[in-house]
């Protein structure tokens, strides 16, 4: 039995040792393989994405899981992209999805003032008619029970130093 255990470590052993090879370009071996496909132009990635949200039997999943996925992406959505999932939040019913889905677009801008504003021009008809408050007019765009910095607090009287 403790040869048999003593056999078995040894093939443990054996196996954690053993090496993945990887993939290398033989052109050039510090640049991996190039991809492979048909490289998606930003007009086919926003219908496709206009389209995925645009399906009349989307169910509150879908939706969800289109919304992650786009987030995933080192991008703002464009604006028909915005109007497509807001038209999805309504139609599955969901108020809090839109305005949630709003305000993680303002925090992928990065909290950029000017692409905020852009996006909410161009999405301002559409929200009025769907019925969906924006975060800001709702008051979600600073703490309910906000107090500051209390560094920078006037309230705190720090005496200077001596």
């Amino acid at each position: 039995m403790l040869a048999s255990l003593a056999l078995g470590r040894h093939i443990v052993r054996r196996v954690c040792v053993t090496q993945v090879r990887t993939r290398v370009n033989p052109a050039n071996p510090g640049i991996p393989y190039p991809r492979e496909g048909k490289e998606e132009t930003e007009d086919e990635f926003d219908q496709r994405w206009v389209s995925y949200f645009s399906k009349p039997d989307i169910d509150g999943w879908e939706l969800r899981k289109g919304i992650n996925d786009m987030q995933g992406y080192d991008l703002v959505p464009e604006p028909k992209i915005m109007v497509a999932v807001l038209k999805a939040c309504r139609r599955v019913n969901d108020h809090s999805l839109a305005v949630r889905y709003l305000e993680a677009v303002h925090r992928k801008s990065n909290y950029n003032k000017q692409i905020n504003d852009y996006l909410m021009n161009e999405i301002r008809p559409t929200l009025n008619e769907l019925g969906i408050s924006s975060p800001a007019e709702m008051g979600y765009d600073e703490p309910e029970l906000a107090l500051g910095d209390p560094d920078r607090s006037p309230l705190i009287e720090v005496p200077p130093l001596k």
